[in-house]
């Protein structure tokens, strides 16, 4: 499990803002941007365990590869658990990226319009009003069970540690 206040992008520092969680602490509500421009409130899939996959732009190599690993891994897993892939990328780009990317298993959905998930679990990147790289799994009362906040953003998290921690919630 990570430290919010030691992020580095690239070995730069940078400063997450909004609320810093821990394992125990129910997970909180959030609204943001599905890719028809809807809303997506928290709640639509919190009756299954839930990987919040929280990445800075999937126009990027580690973010495409993040989400491609988890649209496989999602083939793969129970019908109850649901991951969900959130960039402050607009709808529209998320849209054609997935499209381009075969991406089909898991909800990719956008936080630009009110970053309320970037502050609601405090991986919002102050500087660069991106999503820090973050992992948060959620069982199926709300409950955070597992937290990885990346320390190196230009780094994958620890899929397995992720993949077995969802599993066992089942």
């Amino acid at each position: 499990m990570s430290n919010y206040k030691q992020v580095t992008l690239k070995g730069n520092p940078v400063t997450l803002v909004g609320q810093e969680l821990k394992v125990g602490d129910a997970a909180p509500p959030f609204q943001a941007v599905a890719q028809d421009l809807s809303l997506v409130e928290y709640k639509t899939f919190s009756d299954r365990v839930t990987i919040l996959s929280a990445v800075p732009s999937l126009d990027t190599a580690v973010c495409d590869r993040e989400t491609r690993t988890f649209n496989q891994e999602a083939a793969r897993l129970s019908s109850d658990i649901e991951i969900v892939t959130i960039s402050m990328d607009l709808p529209f780009a998320q849209k054609r990226w997935c499209g381009a990317a075969g991406i089909d298993k898991v909800k990719v959905i956008s936080d630009h319009r009110d970053a309320a998930f970037g502050n609601a679990y405090g991986v919002l990147i102050k500087e660069l009003r991106l999503l820090a790289r973050a992992v948060f799994v959620v069982d199926k009362q709300g409950i955070i069970s597992y937290i990885e906040v990346v320390p190196e953003i230009a780094e994958e998290p620890n899929y397995q540690a992720i993949l077995e921690t969802a599993q066992s919630l089942v």
